[in-house]
């Protein structure tokens, strides 16, 4: 297995593991950070979550959809420093509508089936982030970006930080 593979088979396992992250908006220059229930599409390209239309989020992603969305495995231990995981995804946000909308509603209740009524109400809307970039932080200050548009001049490493464009055709 190629580092760039080992690198979203670790993505995939943590984002598979955890059912909330925190999505970071902005407005006017000031962040606002969300607790949001979340699936990723197998191929890692979309994270999709769902919010109410008449909430501060939402109106910050209608006026800005570039957004980050934290998502980790601490314990709030101090063994964290060490053994926790946290992933940050970059992107832009972008309405789910169409054929694609059935197939992604489908993915997000598959791992979070208690939340039926919520998506489905007529004011939730079913978002998608598209992935740009993944962040993993590990061991404390150990980050390494997974790229999620493969270039041959996204694959450098340096001594902190790693650079690695993803594989499997993107």
């Amino acid at each position: 297995m190629t580092i760039p593979e080992q690198l979203q088979q670790k993505v995939r396992i943590l984002l598979d593991s955890q059912i909330q992250g925190v999505l970071a908006t902005q407005h006017d220059r000031q962040p606002y950070t969300s607790l949001m229930a979340f699936a990723v599409t197998p191929d890692l390209h979309w994270i999709v979550f769902a919010t109410y239309r008449a909430t501060r989020k939402h109106a910050n992603l209608l006026a800005n959809p570039r957004v980050s969305l934290l998502i980790d495995n601490r314990a709030n231990e101090s063994i964290d420093y060490h053994d926790a995981v946290a992933i940050s995804a970059q992107g832009t946000v972008s309405e789910v509508d169409g054929v694609r909308r059935v197939e992604l509603l489908q993915l997000y209740l598959g791992k979070h089936p208690e939340l039926k009524d919520f998506v489905t109400a007529a004011d939730c809307v079913l978002l998608k982030l598209e992935v740009e970039s993944y962040y993993v932080v590990s061991q404390f200050q150990n980050v390494v970006e997974l790229r999620m548009t493969w270039n041959p001049s996204d694959f450098r490493s340096e001594s902190a930080d790693e650079t690695f464009g993803c594989c499997d055709g993107c």
